[in-house]
């Protein structure tokens, strides 16, 4: 499925580039030049692409989400398990990644939600989208896991899934500030209790 066209490989590798750049310093702190310069490109190929910077935040965030989405659709509907342990695999892999010191792939959502939702409209309702995705598909899982006997909780599986996923936002950040673990460790318990679970 040979789907890439110079056009589509240059506008994806500007993205590609910015991931580790405004993961590690943010939207506000990474310029043009330095995200051209790094991916190799023209500035005159990122207006083409992109127009503006707001345009092009905006663009990162759906592109992030669209992979991100992708990713969590595949965990959510791995064979062999449970949706209580295909929910448990997503939130570990969210502590993987989160805790890790690797910028790469640091949740765009938890890096760039404080810094750009009161800068740009667009960035802001990017992220809006491509949260209730998360949510959507969170929501879904919970439902599935209270029908099959795996999960037992109180309350419809959509307020579950928000306060979940707010919950290990809240743990994002505060990880980021006590520089452990002992956040998502607690959010981990907190989700175990949530959804009904043992502690093991």
């Amino acid at each position: 499925m040979a789907r890439v066209t110079p056009h589509t490989d240059t506008r994806q590798g500007i993205l590609d580039t910015a991931y580790g750049l405004v993961g590690a310093k943010g939207f506000s702190g990474v310029g043009l030049n330095e995200i051209l310069a790094t991916a190799g490109v023209p500035k005159g190929s990122f207006y083409h692409y992109f127009g503006s910077k707001e345009a092009f935040g905006e663009a990162l965030l759906a592109d992030y989400f669209e992979s991100y989405l992708a990713d969590l659709d595949t965990t959510l509907a791995e064979p062999g398990l449970s949706h209580a342990e295909r929910l448990m695999k997503y939130w570990r892999k969210w502590q993987a990644t989160q805790g890790s010191i690797d910028d790469q792939r640091k949740c765009l959502a938890v890096k760039l939600a404080a810094e750009v939702s009161d800068l740009s409209e667009a960035m802001r309702l990017a992220l809006k989208s491509g949260t209730a995705g998360i949510i959507e598909r969170l929501s879904g899982a919970i439902a599935a896991g209270v029908a099959e006997g795996s999960l037992t909780v109180e309350g419809e599986p959509r307020t579950i899934a928000e306060m979940l996923y707010h919950v290990w936002l809240g743990a994002s950040l505060m990880a980021k500030i006590v520089r452990t673990d002992a956040p998502f460790e607690a959010a981990l318990g907190t989700t175990r209790r949530i959804l009904g679970l043992s502690s093991h």
